[in-house]
């Protein structure tokens, strides 16, 4: 009996024992499914806190900031060109006719112009034609002689006409007929007339004209050698007997027949030019003439035929 009762208690503690160890795996069975649960997890964590350029086209985001930046430069660029461009001269709009001197416009440039110009400058009135002509808003080439820049106070003169805005033309050192000089005389009095200007201004001529309007072959090659413009005139009366009057010379180059599109004004550095200008200048413009800016005469194409 005894021994009956020892056999099933040790039964009893083998099955209590099989049980306890049951528990226990499961519960490291569990315990280890929880910590793959919790890997996973974090892998799934770890995929979502990737970059979008890691796991996206990587062209696309760059992409974006390149053309962002292109778009900046872009506009550094443009304001560099427009910097630029206010810069340069104007493009030319004009230029003249080789046979008249007539002013002949470019592309859809304004035909209704005239020109202006004065010549045998600075003798003694032509500071004040610049004043008239500058209290008006419009502007003449002055053409030059070396003769009239011999003193300081000459000097002066020319380089104030010259920082009012007016365009300085050369008309040759002592004004005398090129086709009586020798190459080498008409040389000295074209180039050392532009060096002289150039000295008192700082700029070169970019106008000519010869005395008494006759050129040479050579004159006229020299001269668009140095950058210059050649050019007569269409018309002019201030030297005759019968215009060295204000009212009569106002008159007469207003209404003369000669007077239209691209007209070349010839004028002196007279006293009675002088008190005819500011009519002359209203006369014109009563006619719906646009007194023409000299900056916008090119050089291509231009030149003058010789006589």
């Amino acid at each position: 009996m005894k021994k009956w009762i020892l056999s099933a208690l040790l039964l009893l503690l083998l099955v209590a024992c099989g049980q306890n160890g049951q528990v226990e795996n499961e519960q490291d069975s569990s315990a280890a499914g929880d910590q793959t649960e919790e890997n996973d997890s974090v892998v799934e964590e770890e995929e979502k806190d990737v970059p979008v350029s890691k796991t996206e086209d990587p062209i696309k985001e760059p992409e974006e900031e390149t053309v962002s930046s292109d778009e900046e430069e872009g506009d550094q660029d443009s304001g560099k060109e427009d910097q630029v461009q206010e810069n340069q001269p104007q493009e030319p709009q004009y230029v003249v006719n080789p046979i008249t001197s007539a002013i002949e416009p470019l592309g859809g440039a304004n035909s209704e112009v005239v020109l202006l110009t004065i010549d045998d400058a600075p003798d003694r009135y032509a500071l004040e034609m610049a004043t008239i002509l500058k209290e008006l808003g419009v502007k003449a080439i002055f053409f030059v002689n070396g003769h009239f820049l011999e003193t300081k106070e000459e000097e002066e003169v020319l380089k104030t006409i010259y920082e009012m805005g007016f365009p300085i033309g050369n008309h040759t050192m002592t004004h005398k007929s090129l086709r009586q000089l020798t190459e080498e005389e008409q040389y000295e009095e074209i180039v050392m007339l532009s060096d002289r200007v150039e000295e008192i201004t700082g700029e070169r001529p970019r106008f000519f004209r010869a005395p008494f309007g006759t050129n040479t072959d050579y004159a006229i090659d020299l001269v668009k050698q140095e950058g210059m413009i050649p050019m007569n005139w269409t018309y002019g009366y201030d030297w005759e007997a019968d215009y060295m009057d204000a009212e009569a010379l106002a008159d007469i180059m207003v209404n003369t027949e000669f007077l239209n599109n691209g007209a070349n004004l010839l004028m002196h550095d007279r006293e009675w030019t002088k008190d005819a200008l500011a009519e002359i200048v209203k006369g014109l413009q009563a006619k719906e003439y646009e007194i023409l800016d000299p900056d916008l005469i090119g050089t291509d194409g231009a030149s003058t035929e010789t006589e």
